[in-house]
């Protein structure tokens, strides 16, 4: 017979008392010094963990999930799916903006009206990041910086190819 440590705290006063008894090479059965309903035992779990030093099993019965807890975790992963899309979408837009703004930039013979284009991207990059942040999948600084991210690299393309002379302060 295998010796049984049960935490008193997490245990109702019916799990305290625990005996093991092997009954063959490879299963144990478990027996109760009390009599234990089987409503008692329906409304956790009973886990035991085997100890190998000292032969030790350790037991502990967990309560069942409340149904409010379980809806919350369903909302939760409904919530984390939606971000990850609504994110996904940010990213690419993000990328795809930064990309058209590099081959502009690399582009010698680059004329200002094909930034015209790249400003309708920057437009749709932007409503989708609002969008995220209004409904909370963004943070509003975190939209912020990336918005001006995207602004930034654009006006470093109009420096670049001349068409934007920064106003410096004290030059008017």
């Amino acid at each position: 017979m295998a010796a049984v440590s049960c935490s008193l705290l997490n245990l109702p006063s019916k799990f305290r008392n625990l005996t093991l008894t092997p009954s063959s090479s490879n299963s144990t059965s478990l027996s109760f010094s009390r009599n234990i309903s089987h409503t008692v035992l329906s409304q956790g779990r009973l886990s035991l963990s085997r100890v190998q030093k000292r032969g030790v099993v350790v037991c502990e019965a967990a309560p069942k999930k409340v149904d409010s807890a379980i809806k919350r975790a369903r909302q939760a992963e409904k919530r984390r799916v939606y971000n990850k899309a609504r994110k996904s979408e940010i990213r690419t837009r993000t990328k795809k903006v930064l990309d058209a703004l590099e081959l502009l930039r690399k582009k010698p013979d680059a004329q200002s009206e094909e930034i015209v284009s790249i400003e309708k991207m920057i437009g749709e990059a932007y409503s989708i990041i609002d969008k995220a942040v209004k409904v909370g999948t963004l943070h509003r600084n975190t939209g912020a910086n990336r918005k001006s991210r995207l602004a930034r690299r654009k006006k470093a393309v109009e420096i670049h190819h001349g068409w934007y002379a920064p106003v410096l302060e004290g030059s008017v």
